[in-house]
C-alpha cells in the first residue's frame, strides 16, 4: 500500500513540476484571420495614401534626428589629426590607382634604362610647417616624410604618365601634387642653374669674379689689329676727282694711315693696373691668367670692383679675368681647370670667437 501512494505522489510531483508543452498548443485560441487573396493568388498589398507615407518618412526623419549623436564622417575622426590621415590616404589611393593603371597599360615595371631616359622633373615639396598650416595640424618629421615619399612615388609616374601619353592621367595627377608643391618652386629652380656666358654683337664679353668679400665685373674686347695688306692711295697718282670720288666710296680706309692701336690695356675702375694695384704681387695675380694661356697682350680689359683689399680685388680680377678667357677660346676649358683659375676660392675670413683677441689670437696673460 504504502509502496503504490509513493508511486503515485512521485507522479504527480513530476507532472506538477514539467508540465506537458502540448497541452498549451492544443488549448490556445488564438486563431489567425483569413488572408484575401488576388485572382492569381497573391496576397493583396494594403494600400495606403500618398499623405501617409510622407508623415511616415517626416516621422521616420524625426526618429532618426532624435535619437543621439550621428558617427563622424572620417574614419580617422578619433585619432585626433583627422586632416592628416585623411590627406594620406587619399594620396595613397592616387598611388594605388595610378600604379593599377600604368600596369594595364604595360608601362610598369620600367626597365632601368628607360627610367633613366625619361624627362627630369624635379618636385620641391612645400615645408613642414607650411603644410602643417594648410591641414591644421602640428606636422612632425616622421608624418612630413611619409606624405613626402607618397608624392615622389606619384611624382615618377606623372613622369612615366607625360612620357608615354596619357594625358588624362597625367593631368588628375599633377593636380594632385599641385597642391602640396611649394610656391617657390621656379625660383628654387632656377637659383643655382648658370647663366650662358656669350660675346655679343661687339666682340665683348662679360663675366664676374669673386674673392673673398670682393667682386669684380669684367669686361673683354679682342685688341684690333690693323690691316697690314691695306694699301694707302696716292692722291697724286689719281689721274682725276671722278676716279678719287670712286675710290673714296668704296674703300674708304685708302685714304688715310693705318691707326696705330695699343697692344692691350686693362682699367681698373678707369685707373691703369699699374697704377690701381702697387704691389707688383697683385698685378702678377691678375695677368696670370693671360699668361697661362698665352693670350698676354690679346685683349682690352675693362673693370669694376667693389669691396675687400688689394689681394681679394686681384684675386677677384682673375677669376673674371679667367671666365672671360673661356668664352673667346672655349678650348682653353682644359687647361684653365688644371690650374684652378675657374674655381672660386672658398677661403673667407674666419669669424672672431668669443673670449679671443681675434680668430684665433688670445689676450696676453698677466701674472698681477
Amino acid at each position: 500500500m504504502q509502496g503504490l501512494l509513493r508511486t503515485g505522489f512521485v507522479a504527480l510531483r513530476r507532472q506538477a513540476l514539467h508540465p506537458p508543452r502540448r497541452a498549451l498548443a492544443t488549448r490556445s485560441t488564438f486563431v489567425p484571420p483569413p488572408q484575401q487573396t488576388t485572382p492569381l493568388g497573391r496576397p493583396r498589398r494594403r494600400e495606403r495614401p500618398f499623405e501617409d507615407d510622407f508623415e511616415l518618412d517626416e516621422s521616420d526623419d524625426e526618429a532618426e534626428a532624435n535619437r543621439g549623436p550621428q558617427p563622424p564622417a572620417s574614419p580617422s575622426f578619433y585619432s585626433g589629426r583627422a586632416a592628416y590621415y585623411d590627406q594620406l590616404a587619399q594620396v595613397e589611393s592616387a598611388v594605388t590607382h595610378t600604379r593599377s593603371a600604368l600596369k594595364m597599360l604595360q608601362l610598369l615595371p620600367l626597365p632601368a634604362f628607360a627610367r633613366e631616359a625619361l624627362p627630369k622633373r624635379p618636385a620641391i615639396w612645400k615645408s613642414a610647417r607650411e603644410m602643417g598650416a594648410d591641414l591644421g595640424v602640428p606636422m612632425t618629421s616622421s608624418r612630413y616624410r611619409t606624405l613626402t615619399r607618397l608624392l615622389g612615388q606619384l611624382n615618377e609616374y606623372l613622369r612615366i604618365a607625360s612620357t608615354a601619353g596619357c594625358d588624362d592621367l597625367a593631368a588628375r595627377t599633377r593636380n594632385l601634387l599641385s597642391l602640396f608643391e611649394s610656391s617657390t618652386k621656379q625660383a628654387n629652380l632656377t637659383r643655382g642653374r648658370r647663366k650662358t656666358l656669350y660675346v655679343d654683337h661687339l666682340g665683348r664679353s662679360y663675366t664676374f669674379g669673386k674673392r673673398k668679400t670682393s667682386t669684380a665685373r669684367v669686361w673683354m674686347v679682342p685688341v684690333a689689329r690693323p690691316r697690314e695688306d691695306l694699301d694707302v692711295v696716292d692722291l697724286e697718282k689719281v689721274e682725276s676727282l671722278d676716279e678719287a670720288a670712286a675710290l673714296l666710296t668704296s674703300q674708304p680706309d685708302r685714304f688715310h694711315e693705318p691707326q696705330i692701336v695699343p697692344q692691350s690695356a686693362i682699367l681698373v675702375n678707369n685707373i691703369p693696373i699699374g697704377e690701381y694695384f702697387s704691389v707688383p704681387a697683385d698685378r702678377e695675380r691678375v695677368v696670370r691668367p693671360l699668361k697661362v694661356a698665352g693670350y698676354l697682350g690679346a685683349y682690352n680689359i675693362f673693370t669694376l670692383v667693389r669691396g675687400g683689399g688689394s689681394t681679394g680685388q686681384s684675386g677677384a680680377l682673375a677669376h673674371g679675368i679667367a671666365k672671360g678667357l673661356l668664352v673667346h677660346s672655349p678650348d682653353l676649358e682644359d687647361l684653365l681647370r688644371k690650374t684652378k683659375l675657374l674655381r672660386r676660392d672658398p677661403r673667407m675670413v674666419e669669424r672672431k670667437k668669443t673670449g679671443r683677441a681675434k680668430a684665433r689670437k688670445g689676450y696676453t696673460w698677466v701674472k698681477r
